[in-house]
């Protein structure tokens, strides 16, 4: 892997946040104390996303207490304090932005009991409970199955989790991450409970020194598990702090692994260099038989 910075070729372009949806969604976020992973993990679709009036909110703080190599998110030991009005507060948010589907992540909190898995729950009840008939993915840690009930107890129609990258270069996770473990997350997630199972969702960043096999061998793994979206998009080194980028995938190469992708029976891919899992997340639920929605882009999104 090279040490110093490759230059960005000319298909990774990205556009600034701008318009009156963009300084719409920041000054609700300002007023109601949230947060996005937009700004938190310097998303390059931010612009994009942010223009059309859509955001990935980012729960229980701007703290994670895991450290990967790769993530810009800021980490510490300990995260800040659970805030109780949170889920209403985000349910508020996207209640006055007229959202129709919103995605929640959150940071790791390996130092909340059930690593805050309740708090992620009541977090989808508040914006399902709204009466407008939002549509909720939820893309979590790598809860276990026990941590995962009150999340599929509240009912997200996505629930995506990411194994991030190919089994090889797993050591860029934090320590306490796997390949087995996001999978056993997967699985569990797709078994559901009390008869409810969700479409569930994963992502793979290419371009960090990964092999051809490796990516095809982890989309075999990620079907085994039961996963029905895949995510497939660019490392982006957000600074001098984080791993460097080993190579960069062509546009070509996406649409190669996305229609590998779907050969191997993904009901729905996203495959482009600026992809990331929130990216045409309404439109990849749509194409998976999420819901009927506005026309997406075919069963192939990208």
């Amino acid at each position: 892997m090279e040490t110093a910075l490759l230059p960005k070729p000319a298909w990774i372009r990205s556009r600034a946040p701008s318009g009156d949806a963009c300084e719409q969604i920041g000054g609700v976020l300002v007023r109601l104390r949230l947060h996005t992973v937009c700004d938190g993990a310097q998303c390059p679709n931010k612009g994009e996303c942010w223009g059309a009036g859509t955001a990935t909110f980012m729960i229980m703080g701007d703290v994670c207490t895991r450290s990967c190599r790769f993530c810009a998110v800021n980490s510490a030991k300990q995260g800040r304090p659970l805030d109780p009005e949170e889920p209403s507060r985000l349910a508020k948010a996207a209640a006055e932005l007229g959202l129709r589907y919103v995605v929640i992540t959150s940071v790791d909190r390996d130092d909340l009991a059930g690593r805050g898995a309740s708090h992620f729950a009541a977090c989808v009840r508040a914006l399902k409970e709204t009466d407008t008939g939002i549509k909720v993915e939820a893309l979590i840690p790598d809860y276990n199955e026990a941590e995962l009930v009150p999340v599929l107890e509240a009912a997200p129609d996505v629930l995506a989790h990411n194994v991030e990258t190919v089994r090889s270069l797993q050591h860029v996770r934090d320590r306490r991450a796997g390949f087995d473990a996001s999978l056993a997350t997967l699985r569990a997630a797709k078994r559901g409970t009390g008869g409810f199972a969700p479409i569930t969702k994963s992502s793979l960043i290419l371009g960090m020194g990964e092999t051809r096999d490796e990516v095809f061998a982890a989309m075999d793994e990620l079907r085994e598990a039961g996963v029905d979206i895949l995510v497939m998009g660019q490392y982006l080194r957000p600074s001098r702090r984080q791993i460097p980028v080993a190579f960069y995938v062509t546009p070509e190469e996406f649409e190669f692994y996305g229609a590998e992708a779907l050969k191997r029976g993904f009901a729905s891919v996203v495959a482009a260099p600026l992809a990331r899992t929130s990216y045409h997340a309404f439109d990849a639920a749509a194409a998976a038989g999420g819901y009927a929605g506005r026309p997406g882009t075919g069963a192939n999104a990208r």
